[in-house]
């Protein structure tokens, strides 16, 4: 029996306009009925999940920039912080990658360096509160994860400068642009799994759904552990099932097909 579902956003449950498919909300409806948690798993700002799901914000869970926040009814469960030195070791690699533009992820807000009209349109797609400022060293915020908007590719550009800190940061490419660093105790699978603790729910009970390779821990907790079927070869590969693709609004499909 389901207990918990999770899923990603972008690549997953909304199509490629950023968009939910009208059939979710009724299916939510139906999820509540049977006492499932229903929990939205992203990169994306909390604030930014706030808005997607305004209606139903007081009855689901988020798991908000890559599993290091994670909020219910206003409150936070918990958070994964980097520490400010760690930080500003990172911050002057990223600053010096070409075609790359670094957002700084705080509790409060995300914070930006460049009016590059690129950027901020990239950026307000995910972040609904977010600062231009002169320098993101100076800011006073606990800082939950420090991304690259790689205009180059993140993939393959911006990750291989990254690659000798593997070991002390978390380090995923979250999408063709997108490169996220994040303390190296956090991702999405440990997100969920302190959520299965809390409520006693186990792997067997949980439900997900992702694309990009932030995803990779997240499916590993999870028996019904879905790829979408436009989602990165290595991803399909750890997966135990395929999804319809997310213009197809493959999340939904398979959420009624399991579940009723």
């Amino acid at each position: 029996m389901i207990k918990l579902i999770a899923t990603d956003m972008d690549g997953s449950l909304l199509n490629d306009d950023h968009k939910i498919n009208d059939e979710f909300w009724e299916v939510f409806k139906e999820l509540r009925k049977k006492n499932i948690i229903f929990s939205a798993a992203s990169g994306r700002q909390y604030y930014n999940l706030l808005e997607k799901f305004d209606s139903i914000k007081d009855d689901m869970l988020f798991i908000a920039e890559n599993g290091t926040y994670v909020m219910q009814n206003g409150e936070e469960l918990f958070s994964v912080t980097i520490d400010k030195k760690d930080a500003l070791e990172l911050i002057e690699i990223g600053r010096g990658i070409e075609g790359a533009y670094l957002v700084i992820c705080g509790k409060k807000s995300a914070y930006i360096e460049s009016s590059d009209q690129r950027l901020v349109s990239e950026v307000s797609q995910y972040y609904s509160r977010f600062k231009i400022i002169d320098d993101v060293t100076d800011i006073d915020d606990d800082i939950l994860k420090i991304t690259l908007c790689d205009f180059n590719g993140s993939e393959e550009n911006s990750h291989k400068y990254f690659k000798n800190h593997e070991d002390r940061f978390n380090i995923a490419v979250s999408g063709k642009l997108w490169l996220d660093m994040i303390n190296i105790n956090a991702n999405k699978g440990t997100a969920i799994k302190k959520i299965q603790d809390f409520f006693e729910i186990t792997p067997c009970e949980t439900m997900v759904f992702g694309d990009y390779l932030n995803d990779l821990e997240m499916i590993k907790n999870a028996k019904y552990s879905y790829a979408m079927e436009n989602a990165h070869p290595l991803l399909k590969k750890e997966a135990n099932f395929i999804a319809e693709n997310n213009n197809q609004n493959g999340v939904v499909k398979k959420i009624k097909e399991v579940l009723f």
